[in-house]
């Protein structure tokens, strides 16, 4: 039941003092505050839980910047563009650092529960039904809403949830009988389906490989087409995709087939958005949201209610929830987004981030032969109301030459350190770029590429001093906001 207001009851409140001043809340804004002014030259940040020297934290420099201050740049490093750490939106938080303050007092939230006795904050789970009504990426209206931490633990969650109850023993005494369940992905695809699901391995579910093996005329002769009495095959649907960005559509159906869709990147920021996903099962993480991977927060929307009910089970034996605080300094950021320009100022921001990267990245790829991209396609957007192409958040690489099979080693070999194809359960001959790291972290990525195709262009040309890219490349400019350095 919930209470009448009382003062120490109330999540963030600030007590006052007779001459209008903070009390108890001073001293952690003025230690945060003392944090936030360290200087790291634009190429790093200080946190406050950072190894400190004499009584500050430390500075922590961005890839291939170093020293006290982080103003000592690297020429010889490789730009590592492996990690999908969305630090490209850093800059619009900054931006809008008293707005996402957070300030929390030692006795918030002691229980385990909320006063409906649930782990779930009715508020957040409001303010992401309004987040999506405003972009129109996904039906929430007669859905059930579940917490993760991150979308990561709401994948395996969903898995057993849609997996049927199989005895541990052959006898089906006492047990739910039936068949495990398949799980199953489209490659190029993200590593984590299977090796999430292998190392969770239950009676009730076994990873089973592409979806090809469950195509009639399929490329294996070695998997049956024609499903036992009683199989259920799960697929994993990334949409838009991860590494290449497409929007994928689940490719195996009919009433044996379910779809777990991963939508991680289905934001503005990444992609058009033709339509409100609405499907029986679809999970977002607040990392590629708003850029707040380390918070560790998802969701999924489940249209069932008894795989709703399954999967706060599952939510409730794993972790008993996810971290209150967590929760807290979702809604906040929540809050944040949705107080300024009714919600669409930070997908303004990522767009026009990603798309400027994404440009100035195909430029320097369009004049070589050698490597190519990724084609990206254009949808009618219903957030932005007019046509618009993918800005994606990785380039999918590849190495066109007939010899180099490897495209990581004759990347790595150049500078660059990417995550190879076969990562993904594609060929070597291509190689994922994250695009969403920092702004140093791509300036990189585009300066060792720039030299790697100018190089090719010598060897065709037989001599030049390459500055031809350099300039075909330097016409495309990064968003207004990012010129900033933080």
């Amino acid at each position: 039941m919930f209470g009448l207001f009382h003062p120490l009851d109330y999540n963030l409140y600030f007590s006052t003092v007779d001459d209008g001043g903070l009390s108890w809340s001073r001293g952690a804004a003025e230690e945060a505050e003392a944090v936030a002014a360290i200087s790291c030259s634009g190429h790093g940040r200080a946190y406050l839980d950072g190894v400190t020297s004499g009584d500050l934290p430390v500075c922590e420099c961005n890839t291939c910047y170093g020293g006290r201050d982080c103003s000592k740049f690297s020429p010889s490093c490789s730009a590592d563009v492996d990690s999908g750490n969305p630090l490209f939106l850093e800059p619009y938080w900054r931006q809008r650092a008293a707005a996402s303050a957070l300030v929390v007092s030692g006795w918030h939230r002691m229980g385990y529960s909320f006063p409906d006795g649930t782990n779930i904050s009715p508020e957040l789970e409001r303010h992401i039904r309004q987040l999506h009504a405003v972009v129109g990426n996904a039906v929430t209206e007669g859905r059930f809403i579940v917490f993760g931490a991150g979308s990561t633990q709401l994948l395996n969650a969903a898995v057993h949830a849609l997996s049927p109850d199989v005895p541990s023993t052959s006898s089906t005494a006492g047990g739910g009988g039936g068949v495990a369940a398949g799980v199953v992905a489209t490659a190029p695809f993200y590593p984590i389906y299977e090796l999430q699901t292998e190392y969770f391995a239950s009676v009730d579910f076994q990873y089973q490989g592409d979806t090809s093996l469950w195509i009639a005329g399929g490329n294996s002769s070695s998997e049956k087409k024609n499903l036992p009495d009683g199989k259920t095959i799960i697929e994993f649907v990334t949409s838009p995709n991860n590494p290449d960005g497409k929007l994928n559509e689940a490719v195996l159906k009919g009433p044996n087939f379910k779809a777990i869709y991963d939508r991680a990147y289905y934001w503005p920021h990444f992609t058009p958005i033709p339509a409100a996903d609405d499907g029986e099962l679809k999970i977002f993480t607040l990392s590629k949201l708003t850029g707040h991977a380390g918070s560790r927060f998802g969701w999924a929307i489940v249209k069932d209610e008894d795989v709703y009910n399954k999967m706060l089970m599952h939510m409730q034996l794993n972790t008993m929830g996810v971290s209150r605080d967590t929760q807290l300094r979702a809604l906040k950021l929540l809050k944040t987004i949705m107080a300024e320009g009714g919600g669409r100022t930070i997908f303004d921001f990522g767009y026009q981030t990603m798309k400027s990267r994404w440009e100035k990245l195909r430029k320097v790829v369009s004049v070589s032969k050698r490597f190519s991209l990724q084609d990206v396609s254009s949808h009618y957007c219903v957030f932005s109301g007019r046509v618009r192409e993918s800005s994606p958040a990785y380039g999918w690489l590849k190495c066109e030459r007939e010899e180099e099979s490897d495209c990581y080693g004759v990347l790595k070999a150049a500078g660059i350190i990417g995550r190879g194809g076969s990562v993904f359960y594609a060929t070597d001959r291509n190689v994922r770029l994250s695009l969403i790291k920092t702004r140093d972290d791509f300036d990189l990525l585009v300066d060792k590429l720039q030299k790697l195709v100018s190089a090719e262009q010598d060897e065709e040309e037989g001599g030049g001093d390459g500055n031809g890219i350099e300039q075909h490349v330097a016409n495309v400019t990064e968003y207004q906001p990012l010129r900033r350095r933080m």
